[in-house]
C-alpha cells in the first residue's frame, strides 16, 4: 500500500497520509462510513456504498491530531488543515 491515499469525494479530494497517521481513530469516530483502520492500526478508506456528506467529512478531517488528512477543493487549493 502507498504512504498516501486519496479519493474524490463530491468536489473534494481527500488525502490519508499514512505515514503520518498514528491511529488515534478520531477520524473513523467522525465518519465511521468513509474512514477505517487497516490491519495495522492506520487510517484508510472504507469501500462505500454512497457518496458520503462533505461536511461530515471534513469535520472528520479537521478531528486529526496530527494532521494526516489533507482536504483540497476543486480548484486544489489546500483547505484541512
Amino acid at each position: 500500500m502507498s504512504d498516501v491515499e486519496e479519493r474524490q469525494i463530491g468536489e473534494l479530494t481527500v488525502r490519508i497520509d499514512r505515514l503520518l497517521c498514528v491511529g488515534f481513530g478520531d477520524c473513523i469516530e467522525e465518519a465511521p462510513a468513509t474512514f477505517e483502520f487497516d490491519d495495522e492500526g492506520i487510517a484508510t478508506f472504507q469501500e462505500m456504498a454512497e457518496e458520503p456528506d462533505e461536511s461530515t467529512v471534513m469535520e472528520a478531517c479537521r478531528a486529526c491530531p496530527v494532521d494526516a488528512l489533507t482536504v483540497f477543493d476543486e480548484e486544489g487549493a489546500q483547505i484541512v488543515p
